[in-house]
């Protein structure tokens, strides 16, 4: 049975947390159900603001596609901008891809399936590390987006600046806090993408050196590490699914295409989470030992079990 801390008292919900609600399509009863799990969270952050309230916390969320690690970092900005009445902000690794062009200069360079976002060495780390860094000096800082749908960066004109101190800045990423293979795993392929695509392992080897190196820097600069962690590899596709299915309908009602430009089918789907089997499955087992909250998940994507480690 979980208790719930006396740092938080019940209120109406905000108009922070009904906008938060409306623009993820969630029910009132979010609120209390993430709550009632992320309490524990939620009370680190406020008791590490009264003891330090200049200084600014930064959390990393790691979860698959789909396991929810968006909208929970959401939620923890807005709940605590609420609460605290400070400033708070998400960020999404996906937010910080290569361009398509990168990529494209990328998969000519180095390994054709480099054009495919997603894996280490497809982001754009340098802007990452200069984004939180101006996030913590208080400085006026445009707020990198990734348009899915086009494959492509949001253009400047129509990305979102904030300025001022922020005090708690949440990054999530399905890779974020991962940790290279060794050599030894990197030998042979384990699923068809790479045995078709990469039998050499240049593609491997690239990615894993990746993240080796300046992703590790990146990863290095949070205080608190979260995992979500999903049953299985087995369960990334549904949920994959799921996600890719509700982009599209957010597609059709966000605008008057009838085409669904890049978002992809369901067998598009199957064929791209393959690109991120040996890294997931990597942190499924290596991770949750180091994690300093771990959450999880069934393949409802209920939590089944929560645990804290400092």
């Amino acid at each position: 049975m979980l208790l719930r801390s006396s740092l938080f008292q019940e209120f109406p919900i905000s108009k922070r947390l009904d906008k938060f609600l409306k623009a993820n399509y969630l029910p009132e009863s979010y609120i209390d159900w993430a709550k009632e799990h992320f309490q524990p969270v939620l009370d680190l952050i406020v008791e590490n603001h009264k003891k330090k309230p200049k200084s600014p916390q930064i959390f990393g969320i790691n979860g698959c596609q789909g396991s929810g690690k968006t909208t929970l970092a959401s939620f923890i900005c807005e709940y605590i901008s609420s609460e605290l009445d400070i400033q708070a902000i998400a960020l999404s690794m996906d937010d910080f891809y290569l361009t398509r062009s990168q990529r494209q200069i990328l998969a000519q360079r180095v390994h054709r399936l480099l054009l495919v976002r997603g894996v280490p060495g497809t982001h754009d780390v340098e802007l990452a590390l200069s984004t939180i860094n101006s996030l913590i000096k208080g400085g006026d800082t445009l707020i990198p987006r990734f348009d899915k749908s086009e494959d492509d960066r949001v253009i400047e004109s129509k990305l979102t600046k904030t300025s001022g101190s922020v005090k708690l800045i949440i990054i999530e990423g399905w890779c974020f806090g991962a940790r290279p293979q060794t050599e030894t795993q990197l030998q042979e392929p384990i699923n068809d993408l790479e045995k078709k695509f990469d039998a050499y392992g240049t593609y491997r080897k690239y990615v894993n050196s990746c993240l080796s190196d300046k992703y590790q820097r990146l990863f290095e600069v949070v205080d608190y590490l979260l995992m979500l962690k999903a049953p299985s590899f087995k369960s990334v596709y549904k949920w994959r699914l799921e996600q890719e299915h509700k982009l599209r309908e957010r597609f059709h009602t966000e605008s008057n295409k009838t085409e669904d430009s890049h978002v992809m089918t369901d067998t598009e789907v199957w064929d791209f989470i393959q690109y991120f089997q040996r890294i997931t499955e990597e942190c499924l087992v290596e991770m949750p030992a180091r994690a300093n909250f771990l959450y999880e998940l069934d393949d409802s994507r209920n939590i089944k079990l929560r645990l804290s480690n400092f």
